[in-house]
Parts: C-alpha cells; sequence; structure tokens
C-alpha cells in the first residue's frame, strides 16, 4: 500500500508546519498559557484562514477534507508544536455534530474562524461510558451538570447531552442562557475546562442521539491519536538532539551504549505508533472502526508514556522546566492518554469487540 500524503494533503502539511514553526515558539505558547483566555484568538483566525480548519470538513459540509488522513495531516502537526488551541473541542467535535444536524449557518462561522463551540457531555462519576446521561430535558429546558467541558468558557454555543424519557438527545444552548453557570479552570495539557450548571437553561433540540456522539468520538479518539504521535514526535526529537549535543567525559552522551540503546527503543515504538495512527485514519468509515480505534488508542497510551519518560529521563532536571519545550510536550503527551478512554478501557473494549 502506498502511505504517502496525496499532493494536496502534503501542501497541508507543509503549509500548517511553517506556519507554526515561525509562530508557536515556546516562550509564544507560555505566554498564551499565562493569560486568562488559556488561548489566542490570533492563531485561532489565522490558522483558520490558512484553511486548517475547514481541512476537518468534507465538501457537501463546506470544507475541503473530512476524511481520516486529512484530520491525521492536522492533529499531528498541532500536536507536534504543542498548539493549545481548542481545534479538537471547538471545531472538529462541535462543528461535525453541527454538521450532522443541518446548521450549516453555524458550521460556515466555525470554518471561517468566527465561531467557538464546545461539546458538554462527561457527568461526574461517568467515565468513559458515553451512555451515562443524568442530565434531563423537559419541555425544551436543559437542568444538570457536565464535567471537564473544554472550551466551555471561550465557545459561542455548547452542544449538551440530555436525556429525554429513555432516549438521550443533544441540544444547542447559547452563551449567556438563562440558568447557565460554567466555572472555568486551567488544564495540566495546556488550554482550559470548566464546570457547566444547567438550571431550566433553554436548548435547541438538534434532533441528534447517542449515534451521532458515539462517531464524532471516533472521529476525536482519531485525531488524539495523531496529535499524541506529533508530540511524541518532537519529544524523540529534542531527546535525539540532547544527547547529540549534551557532552561528557569529553564526548557526546548520545555514544554511550546505554543511552544508545533506548533511544533505538524510542524510535522503534514511535514506527509503532505511527501505523497505529495510519491503521485509525483508514478504518474510520469501515465495520471495524471501534475495533481498530480501540487498538490504537491502547498502543498510543502504553508508547506515549514510554516516550515521555524516556525522554525526561535522558534529558535530566532541564526537562522539567517550564522555559524548554519539551515540559509542555510530555504533559501534552501523558494527559492525551485520559481522553476518550485510556489505555485500561480501550483494552477490554478491544476484547469485547474482538469476542462479539
Amino acid at each position: 500500500m502506498n502511505f504517502e500524503l496525496t499532493e494536496e494533503r502534503q501542501m497541508l502539511q507543509d503549509t500548517l508546519r511553517r506556519y507554526l514553526s515561525d509562530k508557536y515558539t515556546t516562550a509564544r505558547r507560555n505566554e498564551i498559557l499565562g493569560s486568562e483566555a488559556g488561548m489566542s484568538t490570533e492563531i485561532w483566525t489565522e490558522l483558520a484562514e490558512l484553511g486548517v480548519i475547514g481541512a476537518l470538513f468534507t465538501e457537501d459540509q463546506g470544507g475541503f477534507g473530512g476524511a481520516g488522513f486529512d484530520l491525521a495531516v492536522v492533529f499531528e502537526e498541532l500536536g507536534r508544536a504543542g498548539v493549545v488551541e481548542p481545534f479538537l473541542d471547538g471545531a472538529l467535535i462541535g462543528g461535525r455534530l453541527l454538521a450532522a444536524a443541518g446548521r450549516s449557518d453555524l458550521v460556515d462561522a466555525v470554518i471561517a474562524g468566527t465561531a467557538q463551540l464546545a461539546f458538554a457531555h462527561g457527568e461526574p462519576g461517568g467515565r468513559y461510558d458515553l451512555d451515562h446521561v443524568t442530565t434531563t430535558a423537559t419541555g425544551g429546558t436543559l437542568t444538570g451538570r457536565k464535567a471537564v467541558v473544554m472550551n466551555a468558557e471561550a465557545a459561542d454555543h455548547l452542544i449538551v447531552s440530555a436525556t429525554n424519557g429513555d432516549a438521550i438527545g443533544l441540544y444547542l444552548v447559547a452563551k449567556g442562557a438563562t440558568g447557565l453557570e460554567v466555572q472555568g479552570y486551567p488544564l495540566l495539557a495546556g488550554g482550559r475546562a470548566a464546570e457547566v450548571t444547567l438550571d431550566n437553561t433553554p436548548g435547541e433540540a438538534l434532533n441528534l442521539g447517542l449515534d451521532a456522539i458515539q462517531n464524532v468520538t471516533a472521529l476525536a479518539i482519531m485525531a488524539q491519536c495523531a496529535e499524541t504521535l506529533g508530540a511524541m514526535e518532537t519529544a524523540t526529537a529534542l531527546t535525539k538532539d540532547y544527547l547529540g549535543t549534551r557532552k561528557q567525559f569529553g564526548r557526546p552522551i548520545g555514544t554511550f551504549q546505554a543511552l544508545a540503546h533506548r533511544m533505538a527503543d524510542m524510535l522503534i515504538e514511535m514506527e509503532q505508533a505511527r501505523s497505529a495512527v495510519i491503521n485509525a485514519a483508514g478504518h474510520l468509515d469501515s465495520d471495524e472502526r471501534d475495533l481498530t480505534l480501540s487498538a490504537s488508542k491502547n498502543l498510543m497510551g502504553r508508547v506515549g508514556r514510554l516516550v515521555a519518560e524516556e525522554a525526561i529521563q535522558m534529558h535530566g532536571g532541564i526537562a522539567m522546566t517550564q522555559e524548554y519545550e519539551l515540559a509542555h510536550i510530555a504533559k501534552r503527551i501523558v494527559m492525551a492518554d485520559h481522553r476518550f478512554g485510556d489505555t485500561d478501557y480501550h483494552l477490554e473494549r478491544f476484547i469485547e469487540l474482538s469476542t462479539a
């Protein structure tokens, strides 16, 4: 099989990598992380103008991509640069849900970079179960609590899951709606999330249910794997450079056999991780989608932890300083395992799907 990028995807990758290498320095990221918003509207707008958000949607939805490998190209580059802006939650998840609901007006605004979304689905005690929803919808109003809602503070609209009788549905809630309370906080890996409380808050039914939640979560898992791959590539490259420049006993420490073997192990695991992302991207529209995604997510979690720990150990104390690139990248890699199901969850899911 030919795993080379198409000409269009190669151009997208080159453009995005060049932009981020120029604009997204460690100092700039630390400045963004220290800001009250936790994100840069300038970066968001400029990336939207470059077509990055449009690549996350199909032509029918107003974009020019939307396939698994389009998502992989975008999120791998975002992960490589350690971008903290909420493209996964504020554009991909929310935008694809609105596209499924036929809300082209809002989707166009998301692609243009003029609208922000948040997906309020997870609840206290819900773990990774997508069908755990205790928020209720009655007479067009929503009551309940949502936990760790990414991008909730900046969002113009929240897409909220709630039960109406025995069925789970999705509802569109405008920013500042009556009874809506958003308590935000910074995240360890960058960006911001919030605890969201709804008290008889008006919501517009989107006529979407659990199937839509499962489909968009599948996209998010694949994108998260690609983002983690990009972050691991940066961690590996930083470690390789450090081993080649840091000297001990008059020669680079990378020439010491013990460290050279550990570096070789990292590179081998990186190839495994890349294969997992390619496999996941290629199966998004197949009957084996969920099985493949669980296998990929499990592997990315195990490899990611290995790469993060090895990179930090071979660097030493400098790897823990905020001014050094690896500090942020390593946190991103480790925390990525806890989104959309960790290694243990996806191992159990893989076994269940394999025996079904």
